[in-house]
């Protein structure tokens, strides 16, 4: 089963007590409902979800995702 993003009710504010991690200067920053949505939306992944090394890449695929969770092979 698939969640919607788009279909999907809830309440999505910017936390300023959260440390985002996106090192990219956005508009989106500390906004991770609209973060996930935006880069789903574009079959990527956000900052989040990577190691703050392979973040610093700016490669947000899921082969970028893949390698870094299974330590760059």
């Amino acid at each position: 089963m698939y969640y919607d993003l788009r279909r999907a009710i809830m309440p999505c504010k910017t936390n300023e007590s959260m440390k985002c991690p996106c090192t990219d200067s956005c508009v989106r920053r500390g906004k991770c409902c609209e973060c996930v949505a935006f880069h789903r939306k574009n079959r990527k992944f956000p900052a989040c979800f990577f190691s703050a090394e392979a973040e610093r890449t700016y490669d947000r695929s899921y082969a970028a995702l893949k390698k870094d969770r299974e330590g760059g092979e």
